[in-house]
């Protein structure tokens, strides 16, 4: 029986990027239902023009070497292989001033954190 798993990004770094990019694009493959919310600094990577995310420490850089598939494309893997949910924040990008435009265009509509926690209900939440 597929599961259902929501996360939650509100850390920019590429760290915390990455970890939650493997957990939604293993949960896809596997069949279970992901929602990701991106939220705070970890929507940043996603608008045009507010940089890349930043490493935390030594790990960040090693994540850039050979074999580490980056966490864009696993967002991109869980969206288009398992139906994964990439949602921004509707608040985080009203106060960025970012249309629709200027996000990634693997995000889904953004959505506001009432409609997440909603649609939530019953999931095994995580936070990034």
């Amino acid at each position: 029986m597929p599961r259902k798993i929501s996360l939650v990004c509100v850390s920019g770094t590429h760290e915390k990027l990455q970890m939650a990019a493997m957990f939604a694009s293993v949960a896809a493959a596997s069949g279970d239902d992901v929602a990701v919310f991106l939220s705070m600094n970890a929507v940043l990577p996603f608008v045009k023009g507010r940089g890349e995310a930043p490493a935390e420490g030594r790990f960040g850089a090693l994540l850039g070497g050979k074999g580490v598939p980056p966490y864009r494309d696993l967002f991109q893997m869980a969206a288009e292989i398992g139906g994964a949910r990439i949602q921004p924040c509707s608040m985080a990008l009203d106060l960025l001033k970012a249309e629709a435009g200027d996000l990634d265009p693997m995000l889904g509509p953004p959505t506001g954190l009432t409609k997440f926690l909603s649609d939530a209900e019953g999931a095994q939440v995580f936070t990034f």
